[in-house]
């Protein structure tokens, strides 16, 4: 049985591959060389990779739901979702200005390298995948978990649709977003961006310049 996390990024896709390799799962998460295989249209060598892992989530799995249905007939399948698109949408626009901006899984897969100032576009797309993901299973429940961690929604819900038998885990919020600017204006992400990305540089190298001094003392002692 395959695990295949079809989750859009910013959906809690981290917090799904925590539960899968805590409960003994072989997992592959976001692979950029199977990314680009994926944009060259070379999905059998994408299905040969699969065969050597028990769960995926991210890039690109999360894009061939169809394909790896089709060639993994007991796969099973968990749509990670947000408890809105706004709410997904802002996420996006953290993890933009924390890291962005991004020209290659987002610029090719959303269409921009940043979201901010493409709100429309974005949550289009998050509405059109999440419909056809449930309509590609509407005939097989069985095979599709839609699973939000903002709600009620537990790691019991996920081992049960999995048939596990697991020890009570409780909740996690794995890759947790920061508190950055979450707004539309591209111009005030691009400057809060050159903020935050120069403070956590600055704060790297300290540590860094920190553990320098410190690890002779420590020797000497």
């Amino acid at each position: 049985m395959k695990i295949i996390g079809i989750g859009l990024n910013k959906t809690g896709t981290k917090t799904l591959g925590y539960y899968l390799k805590q409960w003994g799962f072989h997992h592959k998460t976001y692979d950029l060389n199977a990314f680009n295989l994926y944009r060259d249209g070379r999905i059998g060598e994408l299905l040969e990779i699969m065969q050597r892992y028990d769960s995926f989530e991210d890039w690109p799995w999360a894009l061939m739901f169809r394909e790896t249905d089709a060639h993994f007939p007991a796969a099973r399948f968990v749509l990670t979702v947000r408890r809105s698109p706004e709410v997904w949408y802002r996420s996006l626009c953290k993890m933009a200005v924390r890291m962005g901006p991004f020209h290659q899984f987002e610029q090719y897969i959303y269409g921009y390298s940043m979201p901010q100032g493409h709100r429309n576009e974005h949550l289009h797309y998050y509405q059109a995948h999440n419909k056809a993901v449930k309509e590609h299973f509407r005939t097989r429940p069985s095979k599709l978990l839609t699973i939000c961690w903002e709600t009620d929604d537990h790691p019991r819900k996920l081992a049960d649709f999995l048939g596990l038998h697991v020890a009570e885990t409780a909740p996690q919020h794995i890759n947790r977003s920061q508190a950055v600017y979450s707004g539309d204006n591209l111009y005030l992400a691009h400057a809060n961006r050159i903020l935050f990305q120069t403070w956590w540089r600055a704060k790297r190298r300290a540590r860094g310049i920190i553990k320098g001094i410190c690890r002779p003392l420590l020797r000497n002692n």
